[in-house]
């Protein structure tokens, strides 16, 4: 996944991660469409139009576990991503907090797979999370990559969202970098703009535009 979903609220590989909102126990599903599948700032289908769904179960003791997969252009042969999930997301007190496993699967790339161990913790509109490589097909280890991020959510005009984003990679072997981002979202349907602080990934502003349907099964 380029996100993170089951017991915490579903959101859009494009948005930023808000406080959870937890649900029911049961099997859900969800399908999405955008105009550009975006991930830690940096364009996951060459700046082109993603569909992507994922089915997912959440256990009212707060463990979650699905799949989610996207179409990406990375311009080699690699046109799927296929993710796997396992989490446990819960409350205490007027905190909350999420943190498992996703695994990032390539099934028609060369040495992209890799896996990422993850924990967030939330307070009123403010969340903090922490990612970091567990393994890959590549050089990286456990804790060779790590992405920090901090994120705000509030409600406007109602029932909509106003989110924004500031998120931190720092690489072992790599250019670190920070992205940024401001989201509007209402009813399935999102606006987000998008930055990364270095030009050498992208110099230019992200419009992303996506809708997400969900289904209770």
């Amino acid at each position: 996944m380029k996100h993170h979903i089951g017991y915490a609220v579903v959101l859009c590989s494009t948005l930023t991660l808000a406080p959870p909102t937890f649900a029911t126990e049961g099997l859900s599903a969800n399908i999405s469409v955008t105009n550009n599948y975006i991930w830690r700032g940096v364009t996951q289908t060459h700046d082109k139009p993603a569909v992507s769904g994922g089915i997912d179960y959440a256990m009212d003791t707060g463990i979650y576990l699905g799949t989610w997969a996207s179409n990406i252009d990375f311009g080699d042969d690699a046109t799927t991503e296929l993710d796997l999930y396992l989490g446990f997301a819960n409350e205490f007190g007027e905190f909350n907090y999420d943190f498992g496993y996703v695994y990032y699967g390539y099934p028609d790339g060369d040495d992209l797979n890799f896996g990422e161990v993850y924990g967030s913790i939330g307070w009123n509109v403010l969340s903090i999370g922490i990612s970091t490589t567990a393994h890959s097909d590549w050089s990286s280890d456990f804790g060779d990559d790590i992405y920090f991020e901090i994120n705000a959510a509030f409600e406007i005009l109602g029932d909509a969202e106003l989110g924004l984003h500031l998120g931190s990679y720092d690489f072992d072997d790599g250019l670190d970098y920070q992205d940024y981002n401001v989201s509007i979202s209402k009813s399935g349907f999102s606006f987000l703009v998008s930055q990364v602080s270095e030009d050498e990934i992208d110099d230019d502003y992200k419009i992303v535009v996506s809708y997400t349907y969900e289904i209770d099964l």
